[in-house]
């Protein structure tokens, strides 16, 4: 297993406790993110890791940072902000998982293995940095969006800011027969 987002374990003793770091700056692949909030495919990683021995397998520790490049949910402006997210996840020896699949955890059949003495970190990351990303994104937090009527930013209209009613031909038939029962009261 060779790659940018391989972790040799190689130097690593398999001795409990033992530990390496693996930091780099990696060129983010694409799928980090959704249509309205990522890390734009070859944008910078800042990937600061532990690699650290365990009973099971090497549990996988540290941040992943890069800017995330979106919209405003409410807005539409274009965003651009920093994020820094904790990474933390088991990655089993292949023996110690198909142990514990044997003895019936399902649960681990899923987890990520130890292949070639190498430690797959995109899958790892990815999951992370996904997981993390908000939802809706905001420009700022009191961010008041667009008007409804007119789609224009709020926090450029002024604070007078108002539409008509809106003509709706429905009710046409209904302003008549007010204007006729208007003139039947005089």
């Amino acid at each position: 297993m060779t790659g940018r987002f391989v972790a040799s374990i190689v130097a690593l003793p398999r001795q409990e406790g033992a530990s390496v770091p693996w930091e780099d700056t990696v060129a983010a692949p694409e799928g980090f993110g959704f249509d309205v909030i990522g890390i734009p495919e070859g944008a910078d990683l800042d990937v600061r890791l532990v690699l650290t021995s365990v009973s099971e397998g090497v549990f996988v520790s540290g941040s992943v940072g890069a800017d995330l490049v979106g919209q405003c949910s409410r807005c539409l402006k274009d965003l651009r902000q920093p994020m820094r997210q904790e990474v933390s996840e088991l990655v089993f020896y292949p023996e110690r998982r198909e142990a514990l699949v044997a003895e019936g955890d399902v649960e681990v059949a899923e987890s990520p293995v130890v292949v070639d003495m190498g430690i797959d970190l995109e899958p790892i990351l990815r999951d992370a940095v996904v997981l993390a990303l908000p939802f809706a994104p905001l420009c700022r937090q009191d961010c008041p969006g667009l008007c409804s009527e007119c789609g224009l930013a709020l926090e450029t209209l002024p604070a007078d800011h108002s539409h008509g009613p809106a003509h709706d031909p429905r009710f046409d038939v209904l302003s008549r027969l007010e204007a006729q029962l208007r003139e039947q009261e005089k």
